[in-house]
């Protein structure tokens, strides 16, 4: 088995007339946390769509390259079976509008596990994101009755549920407080023993706190990937040094 969970190589993405990601090449090891800095407009989100394929419902977009997901060309996996094993949490919670419990079950049921089997992987999904307690009096109620920061910790468990293997997040602590941040973070920190994370954040102190590789972005184009140590504090690039540092983004 190869160290490396992902594998992207000489990737463009673009719609219509406009390129947005430009000769992409990266790798992705197995149970590491990559965070993907750059300034807005610079391609983080469509790169996560592109790897989780949900690029392709899009009519205009063109994709080139390859995407090796454990050794496999993401071309040749079945759109369905692609989300089953790369799970997507996005910029701000996305509840479905039906009860906490239906949230849960709704992978379970479309990839068709049994009813006796549902239950227990829901409470233990809630109860490896925190939620449990505080939701299990709640189970049939609205999930759109939750707070911001228990919704996508919601929305995080739904992704667990059928046990992927990888989960991008795109920017998923844009719009909570400190405390729920602290919270996901920690979150994100004891579930990569399990899973490959990847995640989008403007927060450069977050990237520096949990990630353990940092991908820096612009223009579509990958400047600069290493250990985040070696990103924040010693980049080969004078573009990255000047983004982490603040002098422009």
């Amino acid at each position: 088995m190869s160290d490396y969970i992902l594998e992207i190589e000489q990737l463009n993405v673009g719609f219509k007339d406009k390129k947005v990601l430009k000769n992409i090449n990266a790798k992705f090891k197995r149970n590491t946390i990559s965070a993907i800095i750059g300034p807005s407009g610079c391609g983080k989100s469509t790169l996560l769509k592109t790897i989780n394929t949900i690029i392709l419902e899009v009519q205009e977009a063109f994709v080139s390259g390859q995407i090796l997901f454990d050794g496999r060309n993401l071309k040749q996996i079945k759109p369905e079976t692609v989300r089953e094993k790369i799970g997507m949490v996005f910029q701000s919670p996305t509840p479905f509008p039906m009860s906490i419990q239906k949230n849960l079950e709704y992978a379970l049921k479309y990839y068709g596990v049994k009813r006796k089997d549902r239950e227990e992987i829901i409470i233990e999904k809630l109860k490896v994101t925190g939620l449990y307690e505080e939701v299990k009096n709640s189970l049939h109620e609205s999930a759109l009755k939750l707070s911001g920061g228990q919704q996508q910790r919601l929305c995080i468990a739904r992704a667990l549920t059928i046990e992927p293997d990888m989960i991008l997040l795109d920017e998923p602590c844009s719009a909570l407080d400190l405390k729920n941040i602290m919270n996901i973070e920690s979150l994100l920190l004891q579930l990569k023993k399990k899973y490959t994370i990847i995640i989008v954040t403007h927060n450069l102190s977050q990237a520096k706190r949990i990630a353990d590789e940092t991908m820096f972005m612009l223009d579509g184009e990958v400047i600069e990937f290493g250990e985040t140590g070696q990103i924040f504090d010693n980049a080969s690039d004078r573009r990255t040094r000047d983004y982490v540092s603040g002098s422009f983004g």
